[in-house]
Parts: C-alpha cells; sequence; structure tokens
C-alpha cells in the first residue's frame, strides 16, 4: 500500500469568483492534500485577453474560506516580485489560513505578460533560473527568521532584511516548478520541500535520478522533497465522455485540445487514470495536482479521491 497523495488546480481563467470559491470549498471539504492555482496576469489556455485573477489574492480568499488544505501558486512567478515581498504574502497567508501556506515559485516563461505590464523578462531562461535560485535561498532564510543581506554583483539589493511575525508552520514548504536538468533541479535540491514536473513516464524517472545526483551534490536527502506532477484528468466511465467534457471546458476557455501534451491527458474510467498514475509511482514520484479549467468538473473533483486514490494506493 502507498499513500499517493492528490492535489486540484484550479485555472484562474475564464471563471468566475463564485465558481472559484465554491470549488475550492469542495476540494478542501473532500479532503485533498492540497489546492493551487495560478500566478499569471494574463490567460496562458487559448485567447490570453480573457478574464483572470490575481493568484496571490485568490490564495488569500480561500485561506479564509477553507479549513484544511494547504494551498498555493503552481507556481509563482519570481519575475513579477521582489523576493522579499513575496516571503511576506505567503506569511500572512499562512497566518489567514492556520499555517497551511506553501510558497510555490518558479522562473516564469510567459513574455506576452511581461512585455505587457512592463516587467522584466531577462536575456532568456539562463538568466531567470539564476534570480529563481538567489530569490529561493533570500526566501528560504527570510521565512526561517534569518536576516538576508545580499552578496554583491546579485540581482537582489537585500540590506539587513527581516521579516516578522515569523510563518505559523515551524518549516512553510517550497515548491519549486520545472524541469530544468542543470539549474532548476540544483535549485530544487538547495531548498524544496515540493518539486512539480510535466513530463512523461520516461522523462520522469530520468529527471527524478538527476534530482538524486544534485541532492548528493549538496548534502540533502532526496527523500525530503515531495515530488509531483501536474496532470490534466477528467474521470468517467468512458473515455468519450470524458473527452466530450474536456471539450467542453476547453471551448469555454477559447483554446482546443493539445496533441503534444497527450502525454498528461488521462481522460475515462478510474481504473484507467489509475493505470496512469501508477507510471508515475513507479517513476518515483508521490503526487500529483490535476489542473482544472473552468467550469471546474465537480464529477472529476468526487471521483479522483473516491474512487481513482484507492485504486492508485493499492497499487
Amino acid at each position: 500500500m502507498t499513500d499517493f497523495r492528490f492535489g486540484i488546480l484550479l485555472y484562474s481563467q475564464a471563471a468566475t469568483w463564485p465558481e472559484l470559491l465554491a470549488a475550492a470549498r469542495r476540494v478542501d471539504r473532500l479532503d485533498y492534500d492540497h489546492l493551487w492555482t495560478w500566478d499569471h496576469l494574463h490567460a496562458i489556455v487559448g485567447d490570453p485577453l480573457q478574464p483572470i485573477y490575481d493568484g496571490y489574492a485568490v490564495l488569500a480568499a480561500w485561506a479564509a474560506a477553507t479549513e484544511r488544505t494547504k494551498l498555493g501558486l503552481l507556481v509563482g512567478a519570481n519575475t513579477f516580485r521582489n523576493p522579499g515581498v513575496v516571503a511576506k504574502s505567503v506569511t500572512t497567508i499562512d497566518h489567514v489560513s492556520g499555517g497551511r501556506a506553501i510558497l510555490g515559485i518558479g522562473g516564469a516563461w510567459f513574455e506576452y505578460e511581461h512585455t505587457a505590464h512592463g516587467i522584466e523578462f531577462g536575456s532568456g531562461f539562463g538568466e531567470r533560473l539564476a534570480w529563481l535560485d538567489e530569490s529561493a535561498m533570500a526566501i528560504r532564510t527570510l521565512l526561517d527568521g534569518g536576516v538576508v543581506t545580499s552578496a554583491p554583483g546579485g540581482h537582489y539589493a537585500f540590506e539587513a532584511l527581516e521579516h516578522h511575525p515569523r510563518p505559523l508552520q515551524a518549516h512553510l514548504p517550497i515548491m519549486i516548478g520545472g524541469g530544468g536538468e542543470k539549474k532548476t533541479l540544483r535549485t530544487v535540491a538547495k531548498v524544496a520541500d515540493y518539486w512539480n514536473v510535466n513530463a512523461g513516464p520516461a522523462d520522469l524517472l530520468r529527471k527524478n535520478e538527476i534530482l538524486a545526483e544534485h541532492c548528493a551534490a549538496v548534502g540533502r536527502d532526496p527523500a525530503e522533497i515531495s515530488r509531483t506532477t501536474n496532470t490534466w484528468i477528467i474521470v468517467r466511465d468512458t473515455k468519450a465522455e470524458a473527452e466530450r467534457v474536456w471539450a467542453a471546458a476547453m471551448a469555454r476557455n477559447r483554446s482546443d485540445l493539445k496533441d503534444d501534451d497527450r502525454h498528461r491527458m488521462f481522460f475515462g474510467p478510474p481504473a484507467y487514470v489509475a493505470e496512469k498514475l501508477l507510471e508515475h509511482v513507479t517513476a518515483g514520484f508521490d503526487s500529483t495536482i490535476a489542473e482544472l479549467p473552468a467550469p471546474f468538473d465537480e464529477e472529476t473533483i468526487e471521483r479522483l479521491v473516491g474512487e481513482v486514490k484507492p485504486l492508485v494506493d493499492r497499487g
């Protein structure tokens, strides 16, 4: 037996606030391990000018409206905010939620929203990942009650920065998203409590092995890091019906099915979904986060923990 953990990510685009709130309360009532939303300023599926809500504002509202489920961004865009401000925001959410915050962060990738808002995007992924590493180290120190002063030549310029109050959690967890094998996984090894990546089973296994190598290099026990995947799941008695439900959701989000993402589309009966998730377990992953677009499929939310989880746990 295993205890595979399930999370839900609710798209913050093409949704109304009452829908986001009701779905979050349902996820919390069903005792999912974690609940997430995006950190984007424009929609990333379909037309970028669809309505979309701010990630941190959504988390703060969910923190007051839920009771059990851990809360985070999958993942926060490091480029959007000063890392000290991020640590302060997540600490506040930790207090509002009674100690359920996860600090999700990644290097950021959507150039459109940076250009539109005049946010510095850097020269490329390499530079943004260097910023992420510096940021994550500073955030970890701040969350643990330390003082941060930046080293010369870095991207940030902290000067004797410290925060009060500290988070309610003695160790507020950090989630880092991404699969870059040289830089991102090195940062994961140094500071992450959760790691999230989107890939097929063979790539998941390979990246997991590379993460173990980075952990050995920095003296970290890999078992300290929860490994999560993000998946698109629709649970129905037939694959055809699941595909129909997904297509209707994509129409609302002004997008088509993406053939290049078929490796993470688990559409169909509980036994099929469990079979696909067990491939992730074999690759060394202990959790998945099912991404749900508006209108937030209630049947999938119910059946994923009610029917799929027992099958995965039994192996």
